[in-house]
C-alpha cells in the first residue's frame, strides 16, 4: 500500500511541476518549430548605422509576445533588444546590425500559454545564410516565402 501511495504522490508532483523550459539553437535564416516561424533577412542601408537584421515571425495561438535579448558570450551582459506583442501572430523585429558587434547572441523568448512555451531559440551572431537586399519590397516577399502561411 505504501509503494502505490509513493508512486501515486509522485505523478501528483510531476503534474504540478511547470514544463521545463526548452532552448533550441537556431542555426540558419529559417527556424520553424511548432507554433513559431522565423525568417532572417538584412535589409542594407545607405551606410552601417542604417543597415537592419530584420527577423519575420509567425506564431500559432497562445504565443503572445517575444522578448529579444542580445548577449555579450564573453562578458556575459545582456540587453534587451526588442519586447513585441504578437496579436495577429505576425510581425517583423528589426536590429540594427551594428548591434551584433557587442551583442552576437540573440535570444528569441516565445512567451503565453500555448503548449510549446516556454521557448527559447538563440542564435550566435547572425546566420551566415541570412540574405542581404536594398529592396524593402523584395526582402518582404523573400520573408513572406520563407515563413509560410
Amino acid at each position: 500500500m505504501r509503494g502505490l501511495l509513493a508512486i501515486l504522490c509522485a505523478a501528483v508532483g510531476l503534474l504540478a511541476m511547470p514544463a521545463a523550459a526548452k532552448e533550441v539553437h537556431g542555426q540558419i535564416d529559417v527556424f520553424k518549430a511548432p507554433g513559431v516561424a522565423m525568417s532572417w533577412a538584412v535589409l542594407r542601408g545607405r551606410d552601417e548605422a542604417r543597415t537592419f537584421i530584420v527577423v519575420r515571425l509567425r506564431v500559432g495561438s497562445g504565443i503572445d509576445n517575444v522578448i529579444v535579448t542580445g548577449r555579450d558570450p564573453f562578458t556575459k551582459a545582456e540587453k534587451e533588444l526588442q519586447r513585441v506583442a504578437l496579436p495577429k501572430g505576425r510581425s517583423d523585429v528589426r536590429i540594427p546590425r551594428a548591434s551584433f558587434a557587442d551583442h552576437p547572441r540573440t535570444e528569441w523568448q516565445f512567451q503565453g500559454n500555448a503548449k510549446e512555451l516556454p521557448l527559447t531559440v538563440f542564435y550566435l551572431g547572425v546566420p551566415d545564410t541570412t540574405p542581404e537586399f536594398a529592396d524593402e519590397k523584395k526582402l518582404d516577399v523573400y520573408l513572406e516565402e520563407r515563413v509560410g502561411k
